[in-house]
């Protein structure tokens, strides 16, 4: 297996009550685990592109070979976004962001409180399946966007900074259809010590190369 499955950094249960138990065995263990098992059967077809990391295969999607590319696209974007996912949340997370992101989102959005209403609506807005993210430009500022399926930001020469989950399998068990009460809750679980090691990495070289996982 050139591509693995992380391990989550803490237990199913410990974003509860904002993410259940459930929903995180289910996410973790099925969707995230079928996204790496299918990206590895796909690069099983052109050996060259095993020991690339999930980031440059998606940085320059149009050096794929056209009959993987659609499979690494879905299911590469998937294992990239989800092994951020889970290492920006936290146990008893949340609250106001402090250090290098709280600069960021005040000197672009004006408050933290302004970024989230307009992070959540924009994410609330998104039609069907995909993630909104808080994204870095090349030129060093900041900006909120949506992606769909499992598309990643890198893949726009973007920096992905934060984002959101907004497929249906991340919330559905607990909010069902309420999407913007999980994107409201979802700020109680934000791991701002993880996030704030992306932004140092986004600002020391705006490269989107460079997003580690």
């Amino acid at each position: 297996m050139v591509h693995q499955l992380p391990p989550l950094p803490y237990d199913y249960s410990a974003l509860e009550p904002v993410i259940d138990t459930q929903t995180m065995k289910l996410h973790h263990d099925m969707h995230h685990a079928a996204y790496v098992k299918n990206l590895n059967t796909a690069l099983e077809k052109h050996p060259n592109l095993q020991s690339k990391k999930v980031e440059e295969l998606l940085r320059d999607l149009n050096a794929i070979p056209e009959d993987i590319r659609a499979t690494v696209r879905n299911n590469g974007g998937g294992h990239m976004n989800h092994s951020m996912f889970w290492k920006i949340m936290k146990p008893r997370g949340g609250g106001d962001p402090a250090g290098a992101v709280s600069k960021l989102i005040h000197d672009t959005f004006g408050s933290f409180n302004d970024f989230k209403t307009k992070f959540n609506d924009a994410g609330a807005k998104h039609f069907g399946s995909g993630w909104v993210w808080l994204a870095g430009k090349p030129t060093g500022e900041v900006q909120i966007i949506t992606t769909p399926n499992q598309d990643n930001p890198i893949s726009q020469g973007l920096f992905p900074i934060l984002g959101n989950d907004l497929w249906e399998h991340a919330y559905y068990l607990k909010y069902n259809n309420r999407r913007p009460e999980y994107l409201a809750a979802w700020w109680n679980v934000v791991n701002w010590e993880e996030v704030n090691r992306r932004v140092e990495i986004f600002l020391s070289y705006h490269e989107p190369a460079l997003a580690a996982r």
